[in-house]
């Protein structure tokens, strides 16, 4: 019988050095991450004043008491959230400029804007009708604007905007450099919520219709803490080739022309509404080209007294009207024609037209206002830095900071 005898073996030194390697690198990447969180979390704490629906003895019309929208003011289709390729090896789009506008055009688009993430893009033919909006933000939470009439394009940003004071920090920061801004897909930015919409201000558009529902609660959110904004539908587009992402969503404008000055009086008047879009034909681009042209559309709108009245171009199934959180003001199903007449307790009023093929309108809202003190119910923020807390929450970043790069000093270069 042989004797079975065991021997040791050691690890060989190469892998236990292949493992410690490993292992600081996986230690020195967490630092590093937490030390960008940390270094970009700097901002102001903020005293939010407290929800305050509108209120006053006038009804703001945002259609200019007619909404006949006549030559040369007819309306104009128009898609402001636009990716395209640009210059670098970052892209989100492989078309660039030229070819995207092409498409649109093909789809019956009078506007197009191009607004990349972080960059001024040129328009690629008229110099007319450039309009300077980029996309800003490159944060996890996808917390996006879209900033109009800027000559630069602001960097800073949070790497995770996880407060409410640092979302109106950049909202802040955006607003003093730039024309406007419009706050982008809030229902795919992590982190939205009711108390949120009601904090936040300086914003004078949403994006609506940003995911699958037709709801736009998180409008209705703002709009009923007195944060007044008009509405626009984009197809926040990446893919021109795929027919199920690109014209699915568009805007209407009422508008003398396509150069920026127009599109920016248009966007900051209120005259315009914002629409869903079928993919019609499913990837039959002849049938997508031709239902294009014959969506429903909005042929009279306006204020009569008290009294909001629409026409539609085709029959809707129904014609909501929408007004303080949320509530369903009014319902008025197959019709051509509607009608609300809002009462002294109603601070705004908007509406939603569904139609049978799956074609939605939306309406930017009517609000009471004091037409002597203002021109729209807009009101900028009002919020207060609260000092002692910005100066602890700050120092508190400096210390973690402090601490991170302490850390990586011991476990990564010292080790």
């Amino acid at each position: 019988m042989k004797k079975v005898t065991h021997t040791n073996r050691r690890p060989s030194p190469f892998i236990g050095k292949i493992a410690v390697a490993l292992l600081k690198t996986l230690i020195a990447l967490i630092l590093i991450a937490l030390l960008a969180i940390f270094a970009t979390s700097v901002s102001p704490i903020y005293d939010f004043a407290e929800p305050k629906p509108f209120s006053g003895p006038d009804i703001f019309d945002p259609y200019e008491g007619g909404g006949r929208c006549d030559s040369p003011y007819r309306w104009k289709r128009a898609n402001f959230h636009t990716h395209t390729r640009v210059k670098g090896l970052l892209n989100e789009c492989a078309y660039w400029p030229a070819e995207t506008d092409a498409a649109y055009r093909k789809l019956g688009y009078d506007i197009v804007t191009f607004s990349n993430h972080n960059e001024l893009t040129r328009h690629p033919y008229d110099a007319s009708l450039q309009v300077d909006v980029y996309e800003h933000g490159i944060n996890l939470f996808k917390y996006h604007k879209l900033v109009f009439g800027c000559d630069e394009v602001n960097r800073f940003d949070h790497l995770i905007p996880l407060f409410a004071s640092q979302k109106q920090f950049q909202l802040d920061l955006l607003g003093r450099e730039s024309d406007f801004i419009q706050l982008n897909h809030p229902l795919r930015t992590t982190g939205t919520s009711k108390k949120l919409m009601q904090r936040l201000g300086g914003y004078r558009i949403m994006e609506l219709d940003s995911g699958k529902s037709t709801e736009n609660e998180y409008w209705d959110w703002a709009l009923s803490a007195g944060h007044y904004s008009f509405g626009l539908a984009n197809d926040d587009l990446h893919y021109p080739d795929r027919s199920s992402r690109i014209a699915v969503r568009c805007n209407f404008l009422c508008c003398a022309s396509a150069s920026y000055e127009d599109i920016k009086k248009t966007l900051l008047g209120g005259c315009y509404y914002a629409m869903r879009v079928p993919d019609y034909g499913r990837g039959d681009w002849e049938v997508k080209y031709a239902r294009n042209r014959e969506l429903p559309s909005i042929e009279r709108i306006g204020l009569d007294g008290e009294t909001i009245r629409i026409a539609l171009s085709h029959r809707a199934d129904s014609i909501k009207v929408t007004g303080q959180h949320h509530t369903t003001l009014s319902l008025i199903p197959n019709a051509t024609e509607a009608s609300y007449t809002m009462r002294p307790d109603d601070p705004y009023a908007r509406i939603t037209a569904y139609f049978p093929d799956g074609e939605v309108i939306y309406t930017n809202p009517f609000a009471r206002y004091d037409a002597s003190a203002a021109e729209t119910p807009y009101a900028e923020p009002t919020h207060k830095v609260n000092v002692p807390l910005t100066i602890l929450f700050n120092l508190t970043l400096l210390a973690l900071c402090a601490g991170t790069i302490l850390a990586f000093r011991k476990t990564v270069i010292k080790w």
